[in-house]
């Protein structure tokens, strides 16, 4: 990995064929110094958003020291980099080897159900050890966020009522969480999932020892510019205070996209244009997938070697992957200067979240090549003005 002062350097120096990734490390400082000093409790990383191991040891060093996993690989990738960090085993349905190999051999105690039999499962794999931390995840409306989580996850009131019951009698410690979905456009969602915790806990008799509030923190985007994040822990704390519990639960948290995506970029070039739509030697299957299925707008730069003037004027513009797949397409619009032509670069931003992460070998394209960069992101929410603007970088 080369480090380069900003990434028109990169792309002068390297003139890249294949696609290149870039990740600022200053970006994932300035996120995770934002959720340690604001957020009123632990902050756990999502590995899934990505598992980059520069990402994972640059807010390690940033005090980012607990983690949410999905998987045992990502455990053991964590507990390689990092032994004394803590790892929360979080998906709500894992394999019964997973729990034995998290449990067993790297010391995980924190396990997340949203089901009986979840339960059963994990107190018969870990022998009904007496040092379990259980969460019990519940669903919640999604209402305010871009990519919906309530379906797949989460029990209902009149199950969790039940369950807590359960899990309290097992657990040594007992949680109970919720997530709002992915990139929430509005801390109100925060404090509606917590009134429904307050109906559980009320219902059930049982106060949990911790309060998982999850991810969905956002980041910012052409098209969604979300409230500040300090909103969204100010309706938390609010939220919190509002159950009036005789004892007051830890708090955790587990951002991802708010933490990393202003760190990453995706340098790709244009390989042909026809009209409005622009081939590009990266896409849905490469690092772009959030592009094409849920259809979000990423910011975009131009990058021209040939001494060609940008136009000031801007066109929007679809973009085709590189695959021949007709789904590998990314409608936007994507704005770049209206003199953009085959051989150029684009600049698209914000893909820190799930753009290493998602990337697929399929039909032969795939780019591996990640270099660190010292410029500021496309966007930015945590530069912000005093009238909570988000400010944009790009030009």
């Amino acid at each position: 990995m080369a480090k380069f002062q900003c990434v028109d350097e990169l792309v002068k120096a390297l003139q890249p064929i294949d696609p290149v990734y870039c990740l600022r490390k200053n970006s994932l400082k300035i996120a995770a110094e934002t959720f340690k000093n604001n957020f009123p409790g632990d902050v756990l990383y999502a590995v899934k958003c990505n598992p980059s191991e520069m990402v994972l040891r640059t807010l390690i060093k940033n005090d980012i020291n607990n983690f949410d996993a999905a998987s045992i690989e990502e455990i053991k990738l964590i507990k390689k980099i990092s032994p004394e960090s803590k790892v929360y085993f979080m998906h709500t349905v894992k394999k019964t080897n997973s729990i034995h190999d998290a449990y067993f051999n790297y010391g995980i105690k924190a396990f997340s159900l949203d089901s009986k039999e979840e339960l059963e499962k994990i107190l018969k794999v870990t022998k009904n050890a007496k040092d379990l931390e259980l969460f019990l995840r519940i669903q919640t409306s999604n209402e305010h966020s871009e990519i919906d989580l309530s379906q797949k996850f989460g029990a209902n009131i009149n199950e969790s009522i039940h369950l807590a019951k359960l899990i309290k009698l097992k657990a040594k410690k007992f949680g109970l969480s919720f997530h709002v979905g992915s990139q929430c456009m509005h801390p109100v969602a925060y404090s509606k999932a917590i009134k429904d915790l307050g109906t559980i806990i009320k219902k059930s008799g049982v106060i949990p020892d911790t309060i998982n509030v999850g991810g969905g923190f956002p980041t910012t985007y052409p098209d969604l510019y979300p409230q500040p994040l300090q909103n969204y822990f100010n309706e938390i704390i609010k939220g919190i205070k509002k159950l009036n519990l005789t004892k007051e639960p830890k708090l955790i948290c587990e951002p991802g996209r708010a933490l990393v995506a202003e760190s990453g970029s995706t340098i790709v070039k244009i390989e042909l244009k026809k009209k409005q739509n622009l081939y590009i030697n990266d896409g849905t299957y490469g690092s772009l997938f959030d592009a094409g299925t849920p259809k979000f707008i990423f910011p975009t730069r131009a990058i021209q070697l040939d001494n060609t003037s940008s136009s000031k004027r801007l066109t929007p513009y679809s973009f085709y992957g590189p695959t021949c797949d007709g789904l590998d397409f990314m409608k936007g619009p994507f704005m770049l200067p209206s003199n953009i032509k085959t051989g150029d670069y684009i600049e698209i931003g914000q893909l820190g979240a799930y753009g290493i992460s998602l990337r697929t070998r399929f039909n032969g394209f795939y780019s591996n090549e990640i270099h660190e960069v010292e410029d500021k992101p496309l966007m930015s929410i945590y530069e912000a003005d005093e009238n909570h603007n988000v400010k944009t970088l790009f030009a």
